[in-house]
């Protein structure tokens, strides 16, 4: 399989899991689930890709900035990458999904968080935790 299938393949199956999670109010549990299957397997794909880089005689350098840079030109390396974002960020965004409720945020509120950490990562966390400390402050008053 190529690096652009792969790519694409993945892209895809990162999509579904986000849509899941759009619609968890619907059936949370085994939706929550779904998409927590996508983010596995794609972590899967991404052990195996990598494995096959660093049993492939692939060195990287990971020590300094243009270690970073010059690996990452590499299209099969940006390719372990991407999927590497694609599944931690699915697996956040399944996480936030899975504790909303039981922290008080409605799903309405959850919705900006899971679009920021889609697209932002670190950005959508940091404003679902924030929406979630607001909905305690809120529902304590």
């Amino acid at each position: 399989m190529t690096n652009d299938s792969i790519f694409s393949l993945a892209g895809l199956g990162a999509m579904a899991g986000w849509l899941l999670l759009a619609l968890a109010p619907l059936r949370r549990g085994p939706i929550i689930l779904a998409a927590r299957g996508v983010g596995s397997a794609l972590a899967v794909v991404y052990l195996i890709l990598m494995g096959g880089r660093i049993l492939g005689g692939g060195s990287l350098d990971f020590s300094r900035l243009d270690g970073i840079a010059a690996a990452f030109s590499q299209p099969s390396v940006m390719l372990v990458g991407w999927i590497h974002y694609l599944a931690f960020d699915l697996w956040v965004g399944a996480w936030e999904a899975e504790v909303a409720p039981r922290w008080g945020v409605p799903h309405w509120a959850l919705l900006p968080s899971l679009g920021l950490t889609f697209f932002l990562g670190p950005i959508g966390l940091v404003l679902f935790l924030a929406t979630a400390g607001v909905c305690r402050v809120v529902r304590k008053s």
